[in-house]
């Protein structure tokens, strides 16, 4: 049977490197998604309305997109990291502990989407080179709604 990357007229050498940092990036969103239950969780003040929604809907769209990228990395060829203890290994964001105001979960959370973006950053040229306009696209995406967060999200805070 032939390989999957054959099949799909990927550069299987340049698939596996796509696949690599896509488990780098999934790694980094299952941290982010945690942290971002966690301030749903925890969220204190006058704020704690709109920041416990904003969040809610934060980790809702960060599990989808786990879950993107996790099919991603199959459809590539590769096997997508699934225990925790993996994803703190490879994880660049830190979980996030005992942050229950608006600003430091805020801050916290733009810190994080900044981490992502320039993650997915490193993904594009990656997925170019394994002719992959799949990856591309799912990623461009991704960028392109994270800087649209990041305006909404320092706009509140001002």
């Amino acid at each position: 049977m032939k390989k999957i990357t054959d099949i799909l007229g990927l550069k299987e050498k340049e698939s596996a490197a796509v696949a690599e940092k896509l488990n780098e990036l999934l790694a980094n969103y299952q941290v982010f998604y945690q942290n971002l239950r966690g301030f749903h969780w925890n969220i204190k003040g006058d704020r704690f309305f709109v920041l416990h929604a904003k969040y809610e809907e934060l980790y809702n769209d960060a599990v989808m997109k786990i879950d993107e990228i996790a099919e991603r990395i199959l459809t590539v060829g590769g096997k997508p990291l699934h225990t925790f203890e993996d994803y703190l290994k490879v994880s660049s964001i830190q979980p996030a502990k005992d942050k229950s105001d608006a600003e430091s979960t805020m801050s916290v959370t733009l810190d994080n989407v900044a981490a992502l973006i320039k993650l997915e950053r490193e993904v594009l040229p990656l997925a170019e080179a394994a002719d992959d306009e799949g990856t591309l696209a799912l990623i461009s995406d991704y960028i392109s709604q994270k800087e649209k967060l990041v305006w909404m999200l320092t706009s509140f805070m001002k």
